[in-house]
This record gives structure tokens, sequence and C-alpha cells, in this order.
């Protein structure tokens, strides 16, 4: 089991997929290079996208062999040929808008050239048939062997955001509060790279609901799958008021010591409870959050008794806070969502 997951399920199934592909050539004496190329890249994260991208290639593969016999009858085997019937089919599957089927389009034109010596007709549909083949049998493959399974990826990888989360969130505050300005660029690095794991994990999602229309997702399954999707949807909140706090500047606080160290310390046991679920506890995540907006309350009775120094915006304590805040809720709904 350890050497398969080594390998990867897909290297698996292309294997297999070229492997039967391959024989069904042998067996009907057709050559299987072409049905082999369209198996490769036909295997794709999912069966949908596998359906999807083969109803694309099968009428690109067609252009590209349309072409290919075309400029062989005129010109032979010889550099033009092979010149004229690969442009030819990337600006028509350009212009046909068939994208996915363009690269596997244009190999089959192009190897075309060296086999086919006459009956260009009959060529032709035995191009055609090698490319079904090709797509038939991965799409086959696809479906039933090893079905794809994101679920544990999704997971781990929600797992690994809320500890860079975590870790992002110290670094804002210790920024803002402390004024470790040489800790700026690690502190937008970590959060460029939990944007990027956002998305990586989001990309998962898709890939899974889409194979939940061949492969459905029931009882337990179902319901840790619709759990990890919410998990998802906080952690971007929380991503999205940490990124306000990195695009807003935040000068001249006021606070006491002794209110910055509240701060601190809950910014702290918040960003503990993200990194290991087990250092969460709700009591105590409620009353640092009772804390927070008690501090909060204070900064905001100041505005409305007119503070002159932000006559026309929000000072930066009440910005800070009220960030800090909304991230203490994502984080209780984070796990409160079992």
């Amino acid at each position: 089991m350890k050497k398969l997951h080594f390998v990867g399920s897909r290297v698996v199934k292309t294997g297999v997929a070229i492997f039967i592909t391959a024989l069904i050539c042998q067996w009907l004496n057709w050559p299987a290079v072409f049905a082999v190329i369209t198996a490769i890249v036909t295997i794709e994260p999912t069966v949908s996208d596998s359906i999807k991208k083969g109803l694309v290639r099968f009428p690109a593969s067609a252009i590209g062999s349309a072409y290919a016999v075309l400029f062989i009858s005129l010109f032979g085997n010889s550099p033009l040929t092979y010149t004229l019937a690969a442009m030819f089919t990337i600006v028509t599957c350009f212009r046909l808008k068939l994208y996915a089927g363009l690269l596997v389009a244009t190999l089959t034109a192009v190897a075309m050239i060296e086999v086919i010596h006459s009956n260009y007709f009959i060529s032709f549909l035995i191009r055609l048939g090698t490319t079904s083949i090709g797509l038939i049998v991965s799409t086959l493959v696809n479906m039933f062997i090893l079905p794809p399974d994101y679920t544990k990826n999704i997971s781990n990888s929600i797992q690994r955001m809320a500890y860079q989360t975590g870790i992002a969130i110290e670094e804002v505050f210790s920024t803002i509060l402390e004024g470790n300005s040489n800790e700026e660029n690690e502190k937008n690095r970590k959060v460029d790279q939990l944007d990027d794991a956002i998305h990586q994990a989001e990309t998962l999602v898709r890939f899974q609901k889409e194979e939940a229309k061949f492969h459905p997702l029931v009882g337990k399954e179902k319901s840790e799958f619709q759990h990890m999707q919410k998990q998802l949807v906080n952690l971007k909140l929380i991503h999205y008021h940490v990124d306000n706090l990195i695009n807003t500047p935040l000068t001249s606080l006021s606070w006491t010591n002794d209110e910055r160290a509240i701060i601190l310390y809950s910014v702290k046991e918040l960003a503990e409870g993200l990194k290991d679920a087990r250092h969460y506890k709700a009591d105590k995540h409620a009353q640092h959050l009772r804390q927070l907006t008690e501090i909060f309350w204070e900064d905001n009775e100041e505005i409305t008794r007119g503070n002159q120094n932000h006559p026309t915006s929000f000072p930066p304590e009440l910005i800070i806070l009220y960030e800090l805040v909304s991230i203490y809720n994502q984080v209780d709904r984070y796990y409160a969502i079992k």
C-alpha cells in the first residue's frame, strides 16, 4: 500500500490505460501510438474532466488527422507537410475554441505523416478509431480503477492552513504592537503562502465535487466533506481580516501597557488554538473575547465623545480590535461547526 501511495494513483491509472489501449490496438492490428497518446492526456484529476475534455479532444484529433491526410496527399512526406499540418491544426482548433484538444491534435497531425503511405481515407478512419479507443479506455480506467478521492488531501490541507494562519496572525500582531519591522517581509511572505494554499484547497474541493457526480459521498464521508468546506470558508474569512490589517496604515497606538499585554496574550492564545486544536478551549476563548470586546467598546466611547485625533476616520486602535474580534468569532465558528 505504501508503494502504491509513493507511485501515485494517477501514474498507476495511466499505465493501466496505456496497456489496455495498446492491447486493443494490437488485436485490431491498428497502430497504437495515436491511441496511447490520447490515453495519456485523457487521464484527468476527475472523471468529469476526462469526459468533458475527451469530448473536445475527439473532434480536435479528427481535425489534425484530416489536415495530415490533406497535406500529405498534396506535398508527400516533406518538411512543408509537417509545417502546414501543424499550423493549420493549431489555428483551426484555436478558432473553434478546442483548447483542451490542441496538443493531442497537433501531435496526431505530425505523427500521422510518417505512417501514411496509401489509402488516405482508410488511414483517416483508423486514426479516429484509435483516438476513440484511447479516450474511452482512459475514461473508464479513471472511473473504475482507483477512483479519485480528495477528501484526505483536503483535510490535511485545512490542518496545514490553520497552522499557517496561526503563525501569520502572531507575526502580523507582533509587527503592529511591538514594532518588529524586521519581520515585515516574512509576514507578507507567509500571508501570500496562505493565500496560495487556500486557492489550492479550493481546487481540491472543486475536484471532489466533480467526482461526486460519479462516486457520491454518503453518510459520514459526506458530512465530513461538508464540514471541511465550512472550515475552508472560515479560514478564508480569517485570511481576509488578516489581510485588512496588513493593508491598513496603523500608527500612533494609544493603548496602555496593560491593554497591549492583554491583546498580545489574546493573540497568542488565538494563534495556539489554530495551530493545535487541542489547545482550543471554548470557555477560555470566550474569556479572551470578552476582554477584547471591553477594550473595543472603551475605544469606541472615545470616538462618540468626539476624539479630535481622528475626526473623519476610525482610529487604528478600533480597526485592530474590530479585525481581531472578527478573527476570534471566525475561529469559534471553525471549531463549532462539527
